[in-house]
């Protein structure tokens, strides 16, 4: 039995726990360091640890202080900084126990304590099924994450250990945090290259919702164990073969596809686990680069390579610092087959990712330099900073900006940009600077002039065109994809939109005071802005412009006691003016911006349900139409009016809409089609028939809440008998 002083007292009795040995012997020393120290300090954080958690169990029943060294073990197992991995084992005590962060600081310095602070910080999020809160909370974990990149690497290797161990918890909290790690983790993973903990975490959130398809696949894939090892073999031995006649050291092996992504291909292609070609990959790790290129050399000599499956991330490496050579080819039974040949430094960074590039100084205290490869981090605080941000709208550009795959672009000058997948010239006009884009006015792709919509491709050289006259429209928002692009757009716009509310608000409120022979009081009106609740002159003056305050309101407000009476002609004057330079639509909104100059188009009439799309119509806003509508052809010619809208609607507001109706004329058959459409609880506002020979056709206004509501009215007066056709017209 082992000493129980030596939990306490190692330097006494001589001995450590056999637990803690092995984690010190997993701890990547960095030149320099004192083995005593580091290993003083990992003792001390040891036994505050599990001093602390002392008596506390998991949901499995095991001591809570294994969960914390399994996170330290395998924040040494992706070669952290010790002060890392100390953070690691620490990460649950401010949260879980009486110890304090004041507490953490004093015994381990602070920063470990600022680890442990930002890692407590996140455990203290909770998502919800509700998407804004959802994106609130992310906004603030990315935010938290920014400040030190090893707070989200020490919850990866938490959310890990909690997944594997999952299925002590409750079937709801199970499904909820498997969504969360889905939904938050694994993308995040993904985007800072850590290729092993994304696909661990994708396996475990697949067993966890669903467990009858993660039992099939891991069931054929072992009951055709020792076929697929023999296939293997059947492409590694020749292939070391060749490989060692050109005395090029070489470890090659095969491994089966992450389940998930197996799942996820059967579900996308619509095809069975037999069906599934491409369920293995065979790696070549040799140690130079240029043994890379010799061994795709080789390898194409002897098999058949499928030329539109090759991808050189060597020379163009992804965002996330992966690198690597793709090939398929036709191996043995005319099956293709991926080979991925990577030095052993890309072999690390392509498992491990960003945790294999953390550079730390000399003294040990972690660097706060983050490899360039996480610049979008930046750009997404940079998002985050801008106060008027959207949370769905972010939510939206962020799964966007961490799914997408990549392409690589060139400038004139020869520099390499990377960009999403279905980039414009409009994105890589940001990516350059952000004022290049704001003035884009045109676009060069080699050589040739394209309109800014076009979609860029590998190996294209963009020039940019600019002019200090230009400035961005609501028509870019439908084709640019970085956020960096749309998120500097919308700001422009939201900008633009508040200073023409302002000049408005200000026109409006002169020419009503004029009207009312008052304009002394325009000083004392546009003071009075804090009896509204405003913290300034123009946000009160852009709430009149846009229609939100009234000036018969304003006037009543500042002069309580003197009997304004405004006139009926200035009254219908302002709503006219207003009506003119911003009419107000309610239930539409671009981009999250509300009061704006709208009107539905009367050619089509579109109501919530519909697809829409907006189109600038000079000197009276936005002109509404179904997305469908046979008027856009016409529109179409000037794409760059074009933009995206959407509907923002309470379930109570009514829409018009035209219904032509033609059926056998016979009596009794109006009053049918009536009490069909009242019986839907729908309100008919008119009724207009004509009859020819023994047909009627007849035109019904009514009013209805969505697009469902209406297709529900139309099956019902379509099945009484007589009626031929229904429809619903513009005019």
């Amino acid at each position: 039995m082992q000493n129980p002083l030596a939990r306490f007292v190692p330097h006494l009795v001589g001995e450590y726990p056999k637990k803690f040995l092995n984690l010190y012997d997993n701890i990547s020393l960095s030149n320099g360091s004192s083995q005593d120290e580091i290993r003083d300090l990992l003792w001390q954080a040891y036994e505050f640890a599990i001093t602390h958690h002392e008596g506390q169990k998991r949901h499995s029943g095991e001591p809570y202080f294994n969960h914390c060294l399994a996170v330290a073990n395998m924040l040494a197992q992706w070669k952290m900084d010790h002060f890392t991995i100390i953070g690691g084992m620490l990460h649950d005590t401010i949260e879980d126990t009486d110890a304090s962060i004041q507490d953490i600081n004093s015994l381990f310095g602070k920063d470990i304590g600022s680890l442990v602070n930002g890692v407590t910080k996140l455990g203290g999020i909770r998502f919800s099924s509700r998407e804004a809160k959802q994106a609130g909370n992310f906004m603030k974990m990315l935010l938290s994450v920014a400040q030190d990149l090893r707070v989200i690497i020490i919850k990866f290797a938490d959310r890990l250990h909690n997944m594997r161990t999952i299925e002590y918890l409750p079937r709801i909290k199970r499904h909820r945090i498997a969504m969360e790690t889905r939904d938050v983790y694994v993308p995040l993973a993904h985007r800072l290259g850590m290729a092993q903990v994304k696909w661990q975490l994708e396996d475990l959130v697949l067993q966890t919702l669903n467990p009858k398809a993660f039992s099939e696949i891991d069931s054929k894939i072992k009951s055709s164990h020792r076929t697929r090892e023999k296939y293997i073999a059947g492409i590694t031995r020749p292939l070391l073969t060749e490989l060692d006649k050109h005395n090029l050291e070489a470890v090659v092996y095969g491994r089966v596809k992450s389940y998930s992504s197996i799942y996820g291909k059967m579900v996308n292609r619509g095809k069975s686990f037999e069906e599934i070609y491409d369920k293995l990959a065979i790696r070549v790790i040799v140690n130079k680069i240029e043994e890379c290129y010799l061994t795709l050399g080789i390898l194409h000599q002897h098999y058949t390579p499928a030329q539109d499956r090759f991808k050189d991330f060597i020379a163009t490496p992804k965002s996330n610092a992966y690198q690597s050579i793709h090939t398929t080819v036709i191996g043995p039974d005319r099956k293709l087959v991926e080979i991925q040949i990577r030095t052993k430094e890309m072999e690390e960074t392509a498992e491990i990712g960003v945790a294999a590039h953390w550079h730390y100084k000399e003294d040990g205290a972690s660097s706060k330099s983050i490899d360039s490869h996480v610049q979008w981090l930046r750009e997404l605080v940079e998002i985050l900073q801008d106060e008027s941000s959207d949370p769905r709208e972010f939510m939206h550009l962020l799964k966007i900006d961490l799914f997408s795959d990549e392409i690589f672009v060139f400038t004139p000058n020869g520099d390499l940009v990377q960009l999403p997948i279905n980039a414009t010239p409009i994105d890589f006009a940001f990516s350059v600077h952000t004022e290049v884009g704001l003035h884009c006015i045109g676009a060069k792709v080699d050589h040739k002039v394209v309109p800014l919509n076009t979609v860029l491709k590998n190996g294209d050289t963009v020039e940019v065109l600019t002019s200090k006259s230009q400035n961005p429209s609501y028509g870019w928002l439908k084709f640019v994809v970085t956020s960096k692009a749309r998120n500097h757009i919308n700001r422009f716009l939201r900008k633009a939109m508040r200073e023409e509310s302002i000049k408005l608000g200000q026109q409006l409120l002169e020419k009503t005071l004029r009207r009312l022979k008052r304009s002394a009081l325009i000083t004392e009106v546009k003071d009075s802005f804090e009896k509204f609740g405003y913290n300034s002159s123009d946000s009160f003056l852009e709430s009149i412009g846009s229609g939100d305050l009234s000036i018969r309101d304003v006037l009543k407000k500042v002069q309580p006691d003197e009997d304004v009476v405004l006139d009926k002609e200035p009254v219908e004057e302002e709503k006219r003016f207003l009506d003119f330079a911003r009419s107000r639509s309610k239930g539409i909104k671009l981009q999250g911006i509300k009061n704006l100059m709208v009107t539905f188009g009367k050619c089509c009439n579109p109501i919530p349900g519909d697809e829409m799309i907006g189109f600038v119509t000079r000197g009276r806003g936005i002109t509404v139409h179904h997305s469908s509508c046979k008027s856009l052809p016409l529109l179409n010619e000037e794409s760059d009016r074009l933009m995206p809208v959407e509907w923002d609607v309470a379930r109570s507001d009514i829409f018009n809409v035209r219904l032509k109706v033609e059926s056998l004329d016979r009596k009794g058959m109006l009053k049918e089609i009536t009490e069909v459409i009242s019986g839907a609880n729908i309100n008919i506002t008119s009724v207009e028939m004509k009859v020819k020979d023994v047909l009627s056709t007849g035109y019904f206004i009514v009013q209805v809440n969505n697009l469902k509501q209406l297709d529900r009215v139309i099956n019902k007066v379509s099945k009484i008998p007589g009626v031929d056709a229904v429809e619903r017209t513009g005019k």
